[in-house]
């Protein structure tokens, strides 16, 4: 039982800070708050913490394929260090502009906020790599196992701490707002740090498997 309030806990935060920056989701998430009623915010956020706990669960099929197959594990370890290498500049980069960038906002109505919300988080090609990465990793760590559990408990924390950052958002819009740059900047520092963390994890891995 302990384990799995270690995972939910990592899988909740992990979730949750990949939420942060400004983003589509986030910021249509708002906007439907702003435009069409908090309720129907919350009904939009729940449509991509759906979709997204789906993304979970195909990321868990992957990490499980991988587990399986230790020689795609060495070969992905390589590509990992491109990738992470690669976000770390990004999300760097990014925390330094200093030009607000526009975020496209889709215009949802009450009755479809929900399959609106599905559709967009769906188009989101980095939540699956994004998780697999994740489960491999707490895989790694004993903190997941492939069991039904451990699987449940991961894609509910992926969606919970995804829904938790969307409902700040449709709630204390009107406040961030004014600081959204601020905000941006400082969320894209840490998630870059936390990605050349990853990077130096993945290098340890290598060099000492």
């Amino acid at each position: 039982m302990a384990h799995l309030l270690i995972l939910f806990f990592v899988t909740f935060s992990a979730a949750f800070m990949a939420t942060v920056p400004p983003g589509l989701l986030n910021m249509n998430a708002a906007k439907t708050s702003v435009e069409k009623g908090k309720l129907n915010g919350v009904i939009f956020s729940l449509g991509v913490s759906t979709m997204i706990m789906t993304q979970a669960y195909v990321a868990v099929l992957i990490s499980k394929f991988l587990y399986r197959n230790p020689e795609v594990i060495d070969v992905l370890l390589k590509v990992a260090i491109a990738v992470f290498a690669f976000f770390a500049v990004y999300f760097f980069v990014s925390a330094k502009r200093r030009t607000k960038q526009k975020i496209k906002i889709v215009k949802v109505s009450k009755k479809n906020s929900f399959f609106k919300g599905m559709l967009l988080a769906a188009l989101n090609l980095l939540t699956i790599p994004y998780y697999a990465g994740l489960n491999a990793m707490w895989n790694a760590s004993g903190w997941i196992k492939f069991e039904l559990w451990d699987i449940a408990v991961f894609i509910l924390a992926a969606g919970c701490g995804t829904f938790s950052m969307l409902y700040l958002y449709t709630v204390y819009f009107n406040k961030l707002e004014a600081k959204t740059h601020a905000f941006s900047r400082n969320s894209n520092y840490i998630l870059s740090a936390l990605m050349l963390v990853l990077l130096a994890i993945t290098i340890i891995r290598i060099v000492y498997k």
